[in-house]
């Protein structure tokens, strides 16, 4: 397989997204898809296009030469908190620093709404692992379950603070 270069945060365009293209919502479907092959029903939490499409959340595409490299979004949870959600690399960007440009953005919209703490939900197992090491590599940490989210052997919390 070609080993694909690392891309430069500032060769990405990262935009606001409506989720009306079809590249986007397809990379969600594809999301969510591996969600549901990587992890046991009742732990899926990705959420599905609808759901992020509410006011509660800001969704975000970074595109590089007019492909869609990545998307991620930033749900409000009120009192100064805020939850990463569908955080997904397009394949032939993977491991190339997209998602990486994108927890960086989300955090700096993290930061300009004034949130204080920022948490995600991901999955344990090995096909989670790089982005474990992605969220840990940028301040977080392995916390508490919060919102709606339940303690077990499958999910892991993370958080960090952002003052």
């Amino acid at each position: 397989m070609e080993q694909r270069a690392h891309l430069p945060r500032a060769a990405l365009h990262i935009v606001e997204d409506n989720l009306q293209g079809a590249e986007v919502i397809a990379l969600l479907q594809q999301h969510l898809d591996e969600m549901f092959q990587f992890s046991p029903p009742e732990q899926v939490h990705a959420m599905p296009v609808e759901r992020l499409r509410q006011p509660d959340v800001a969704f975000y595409s970074a595109w590089h030469d007019g492909e869609l490299a990545v998307v991620g979004a930033l749900k409000h949870l009120g009192d100064g908190d805020g939850e990463l959600k569908s955080m997904r690399a397009s394949d032939s960007y993977r491991g190339r620093g997209a998602g990486e440009a994108m927890l960086l953005h989300l955090i700096e919209i993290a930061c300009l709404r004034g949130y204080k703490w920022l948490g995600l939900e991901t999955g344990r197992t090995e096909p989670f692992h790089p982005a474990q090491h992605l969220y840990r590599k940028h301040g977080f940490a392995e916390c508490k379950p919060f919102g709606d989210y339940l303690p077990g052997d499958f999910s892991i919390c993370m958080s960090r603070s952002l003052d």
